[in-house]
């Protein structure tokens, strides 16, 4: 939308259309309070499709060829997709020290050498690196097969994601000795190398389409952080149940510091580990 331009307006029958109409894609959900918001940050893609209204607008949005992507687009202008790498220490030394050296005990013992993460909801990338580098920083996966998938419901971001090419905001509190490792200079930003990559498989995902998700292999760990907030409560429970079922027996279940599954599922137990608490499916 240009600067200066009036804000197309929003009435509350359209409103209630859109906003219906997103909670029902990806479980996002907006109360009545929130009217003002989608007005001002939708106004600009009503005009970038030359519609002339909220209510053409829903109607491309129900019908119209490109109405994925659109409603990805929407994911992003309505949801806060702050991130950079090794974000939130204390949880990624709970993965690297505590968790990670049990998996490869017990997976190890049993001659299963295989470890599969799942990053959900990964936006332009930076934590399944992030992971993908923990993992390589211990050294303790010689001779396993590990595969990192991440997915995310927009487009735009996965297409930052598979590039891998950072600018200086996305390395806020990352130690200079991982970037000198496993990233090299490109045109005053930051490419992560090809080791780091190679481990890690990015796909479109909408958390809700079970029957796409179900598709995934089991998970040891998912690391779903800073997504749930977003969702109404139905949705949460039918997107942890789906997390119960891809996890592996014993396997753990990363949320965001201000999330929890209470009054959501039951089915996890919380593990206390020195750097944080995380939930874990109950062998």
């Amino acid at each position: 939308m240009t600067l200066g331009e009036p804000l197309l307006k929003l009435s509350e029958e359209e409103y209630c259309w859109i906003r219906d109409l997103i909670r029902n894609y990806c479980g996002i959900c907006f109360d009545s309070g929130s009217k003002f918001l989608l007005e001002k940050r939708l106004s600009g893609q009503v005009r970038l499709h030359q519609l002339s209204s909220f209510r053409d607008y829903f109607y491309f949005l129900k019908y119209g060829r490109g109405k994925t992507e659109e409603l990805g687009t929407i994911v992003e202008l309505l949801t806060t997709n702050e991130t950079y790498f090794f974000r939130e220490d204390f949880q990624l030394k709970a993965f690297q020290e505590e968790i990670i050296p049990e998996l490869v005990a017990t997976k190890g013992k049993g001659g299963q050498k295989e470890l599969r993460i799942w990053s959900a909801g990964c936006s332009t990338g930076e934590e399944p690196y992030t992971l993908a580098m923990l993992v390589l920083e211990g050294g303790r996966f010689a001779g396993w097969k590990v595969e990192i998938f991440a997915g995310d419901i927009s487009h735009r971001v996965l297409k930052i994601a598979r590039k891998g090419v950072y600018s200086k905001s996305s390395f806020r509190v990352t130690e200079e000795k991982h970037i000198k490792k496993y990233f090299e200079p490109l045109d005053g930003r930051q490419k992560i190398k090809d080791e780091v990559k190679k481990l890690v498989n990015f796909s479109y995902l909408n958390l809700l389409d079970t029957a796409r998700t179900n598709l995934l292999p089991k998970m040891n760990i998912i690391f779903c952080r800073n997504v749930l907030i977003y969702f109404d409560h139905q949705s949460k429970r039918k997107v942890v149940e789906s997390f119960y079922d891809l996890l592996a027996t014993g396997g753990y279940l990363l949320l965001g510091h201000a999330e929890s599954l209470m009054n959501v599922s039951t089915s996890f137990k919380l593990k206390h580990f020195k750097n944080d608490l995380v939930y874990q499916k109950p062998r």
